[in-house]
């Protein structure tokens, strides 16, 4: 079994030994000619806990992936792989001077083993929990985005088939599948991260991977309030529309957080409700005990057998729900997801890409018209103004920060036109040397129409609130 599981080295760089079965074993060389030296810590300074090894276990894997015969690994056990890892990473850490224990080590030698069964190279990345995206330009390329900024890393796959073997795993798993007929694919992963794969021949200079990840412990409003995001009376105000049942389509930009508002505001939809969530890619973690969730399917080989959003808005229907959430309103199911909110579906919520309030409504009145019906750009806008009563504007500053930009009412028709009344917002007031955005969350003035219904059902705000002289 020794031996199956090293690459069989080139021969002008490598030192071979036979086994027994005639395969190659690749000794490690660890003279430092071949594999990549790890920041080595100064002298004195307190050994770390395995945790903290980020940079020294992608070295590692970098190190790894020249020594090993990739094509065999999915057919070992878990216990020879570790069997196999254990002599070259002891023999790599000796050589790097790793500040580690005994235990220390096995624990290293298990992570490692975990991350060849799992994501390969970009497992370590997957569990910084600082890191909110993970962006692979190609085999050789991989950029982090943290803290709103993005900054490349020195991780890298050993070639481009190793990245495909990563990606098809990924696929595989949610039954999907990534080739040349099918080069574009939305995948999730275990913990619910989003993932968007591109191959040849849309992607000119090879795979490319972007995976949107998700906090373990799904932001609340509060955790939202304390990073700065939207103020306390902002937070008050929403969740008394939530319980109240306002419906509410939340607009933004790629990575302005739509998707970490929509669940952060599901936290307060009453427990004994039955939701139904649609999506393209499930990742909405939705924090009630009644939760229907539906995820579209794309065409098979023949062009058969897809499932689009629409036809699930359809079906949801008939699922008995109280609420239906559509994770992202793209196209012409956004006709039926009006029907929902005008037929008893009250407090009904969904996302849109879009940089304003009011272009928000352009685009849902766009997308309705991509339904087919006969309907008039008046008939359109009536059953808009009829469903949708708030729009919540969020964006990511140039400072990295995610803002809640604006709360506005939809207050009806005037005309042919739709009316929009901004009741809070943030107001820029300057930016500091490092660049970080300062500002301030304020009110217009403006009571929103729908506050006389909360009120009747209990849900008093503080009258505050409203005052445009104060900062919220």
């Amino acid at each position: 079994m020794v031996g199956r599981f090293f690459r069989k080295p080139q021969p002008d760089t490598a030192k071979n030994t036979a086994t027994d079965d005639g395969m190659l074993v690749l000794k490690p060389n660890m003279d430092g000619a071949d594999a990549p030296i790890a920041p080595r810590r100064s002298e004195g300074s307190k050994p770390a806990e395995l945790p903290d090894f980020v940079n020294e276990r992608v070295a590692l894997h970098r190190f790894l992936l020249d020594k090993i015969n990739l094509s065999i690994l999915d057919t070992m056990e878990e216990d020879e792989i570790h069997d196999e890892l254990r002599p070259l990473v002891r023999d790599y850490t000796k050589a790097n001077n790793f500040p580690l224990s005994a235990s220390e080590l096995e624990a290293l030698i298990s992570d490692i083993g975990d991350e060849m069964l799992g994501l390969g190279p970009i497992e370590p990345l997957l569990q910084d929990e600082t890191i909110s995206d993970i962006l692979i330009v190609g085999s050789g390329t991989v950029f982090i985005e943290r803290a709103g900024k993005v900054e490349a890393t020195n991780v890298r796959f050993k070639d481009e088939d190793h990245l495909m073997r990563i990606i098809n795993k990924i696929v595989a798993s949610v039954g999907r599948r990534v080739d040349e007929s099918s080069p574009l694919v939305d995948a999730r992963l275990a913990d619910g991260s989003r993932v968007n794969v591109a191959v040849r021949p849309v992607a000119v200079d090879g795979p490319q991977v972007s995976i949107r990840k998700f906090a373990k412990r799904p932001y609340s409003l509060e955790r939202l309030v304390e990073a700065g995001a939207l103020a306390q009376g902002m937070a008050d105000l929403l969740a008394a529309a939530v319980e109240g049942k306002v419906s509410m389509v939340i607009s933004g930009g790629t990575g302005s957080g739509k998707t970490t508002m929509l669940n952060a505001l599901s936290s307060f939809i009453p427990a004994d409700e039955r939701l139904v969530t649609i999506e393209d890619a499930a990742e909405l973690q939705l924090q009630q005990p009644h939760v229907v969730r539906l995820e579209t399917r794309p065409p098979t080989v023949d062009g058969r057998n897809e499932i689009m959003q629409r036809d699930l808005v359809k079906n949801a229907l008939r699922m008995r729900p109280d609420r239906v959430i559509i994770g992202e309103v793209r196209g012409p199911e956004a006709f039926d997801m009006l029907q929902a909110m005008n037929t008893g579906h009250e407090g009904s919520m969904s996302t849109v890409h879009a940089n304003t309030p009011r272009d928000a409504l352009g685009r849902i009145e766009q997308m309705v018209g991509m339904a087919g019906f006969p309907m008039s750009q008046l008939a359109i806008r009536a059953q808009v103004s009829s469903a949708v009563h708030m729009f919540l504007q969020l964006s990511r500053l140039r400072d990295g920060s995610r803002r809640l930009m604006s709360i506005s009412e939809v207050t009806g028709m005037e005309g042919d036109i739709i009316q929009l009344q901004e009741i809070m917002r943030f107001v820029r007031t300057g930016v500091t040397d490092d660049g970080k955005i300062l500002g301030e969350f304020r009110a217009t003035g403006i009571r929103p129409k729908f506050l006389d219904d909360l009120e009747t059902m209990g849900l008093r705000l503080n009258p505050d609130y409203f005052d445009p002289s104060k900062v919220l």
